[in-house]
């Protein structure tokens, strides 16, 4: 909040390793004891749950296993329903989590997997976390695995920071400002940090916590000492005053919306969705953004000077920040079949026209088309390739 600048709602991203007490990891990247998961901490006001963004993506379709079809012994049934739909039906309950739902389902396409094989599939109340409100795993459709999860969203209400509080005794609640300032009469919990220390001592600061977040008006009905949290607190540990004070604003306890994800199954399904055969050749189709080389130069033979011009135009390119690979062991034909199979979205051949007009030849990795363009447009050719892929400039002239 600081570091925002007080701004509200915050998340927060973040990416490392996790450790699974698994048995029996069989299923390669699928099933690990030490995997990389990112994920993301949203937090919002309770009070005003609504995403702005909705508009974005409220008629985006998400396929969902309903917690209804699963009680009725439905787990391979699933409805169609768009984002506004769902929330409406109280399908999926936080709109923050429906937004990053559609969100991640856009991101999964953006990888190669269609729509088709995703699902969200909602947790059963035994089976999700018991601070979890509502949980959904999204699912990939794999070709050995079946459905797999690559990503979970739970809404974990405000148990992280309500745990915290309790625990350490630091009030985690947020400031909300009125548009005017109001004066009002309030029971207020007062603890009495020195008898709190002399009883509990270094439990003190934790007690006092749960006093200042404690319902006074249960306070005063209680009569007698109050338990919280198997605390036993006399009442001379803390008084009850009522104050007028004159409030600017009031706190709340930010809820959470997490989603995460698996890393190395989502290069496992990727790697899986990009596999594709063209007549007898394997062909790493991943898409142009995610390819680590975006493209590969040859020169037609090893000799006349192509070779030379094919390395000017590598480091050309290079130079400009593109992730280029120079090529010229083998024929061309074996050359093309190794770009193909490493997932190289373009190749660019240098032969006898491009030392006569400037020009060379580039081939689309998944289709094989071939068409010709001068050489000093290549910069922003393969760029609009990488965007945006190659049939983006076969209508250019």
């Amino acid at each position: 909040m600081e570091v925002s600048r007080e701004r509200f709602p915050i998340g927060i991203a973040q990416i490392g390793t996790a450790l699974r007490n698994e048995i029996s990891p069989r299923q390669g990247p699928i099933r690990l004891r030490e995997f990389t998961i990112m994920d993301f901490e949203f937090f919002f006001d309770p009070d005003q749950p609504n995403c702005p963004y909705l508009t974005e993506v409220e008629d985006d379709i998400l396929a969902i296993v309903t917690e209804d079809l699963r009680k009725a012994g439905k787990d391979n049934d699933q409805i169609s329903i768009s984002v506004a739909h769902a929330l409406r039906d109280g399908i999926v309950k936080a709109p923050w989590s429906a937004y990053f739902m559609a969100l991640a389902k856009r991101f999964l396409n953006s990888l190669g997997i269609p729509s088709d094989n995703q699902r969200f599939f909602e947790k059963l109340p035994d089976e999700r976390a018991h601070y979890s409100a509502q949980t959904f795993d999204l699912e990939v459709r794999l070709d050995r695995w079946g459905w797999v999860e690559i990503a979970g969203f739970a809404y974990r209400t405000d148990y992280d920071l309500k745990s915290h509080m309790i625990a350490s005794g630091t009030d985690m609640r947020v400031f909300r400002p009125y548009e005017k300032p109001i004066e009002k009469t309030a029971l207020v919990v007062k603890p009495n940090y020195q008898e709190l220390r002399t009883i509990f001592g270094s439990d003190a600061g934790r007690v006092g916590g749960l006093l200042a977040s404690a319902d006074a008006k249960k306070l005063v009905d209680s009569g007698g000492p109050v338990e919280l949290d198997g605390f036993v607190i006399p009442r001379d540990c803390f008084e009850l005053k009522e104050e007028t004070v004159k409030e600017a604003g009031s706190k709340f306890l930010p809820h959470v919306i997490e989603p995460s994800f698996g890393v190395e199954r989502l290069v496992y399904a990727t790697l899986e969705y990009s596999l594709k055969m063209n007549e007898d050749r394997v062909i790493l189709s991943i898409p142009p953004k995610l390819a680590p080389v975006q493209a590969a130069i040859f020169p037609l033979l090893g000799k006349d000077g192509l070779p030379d011009k094919a390395r000017e135009i590598f480091n050309d390119l290079s130079k400009e920040g593109l992730r280029v690979e120079f090529d010229e062991a083998g024929s061309i034909g074996r050359r093309y079949a190794r770009a193909d199979e490493a997932g190289i979205p373009i190749g660019i051949t240098v032969d006898y026209d491009t030392l006569k007009d400037g020009t060379v030849t580039l081939r689309d990795r998944d289709t094989w088309r071939q068409i010709r363009r001068p050489a000093s447009d290549l910069l922003g050719l393969v760029r609009k390739i990488v965007e945006n892929g190659f049939q983006s400039i076969e209508s250019m002239p």
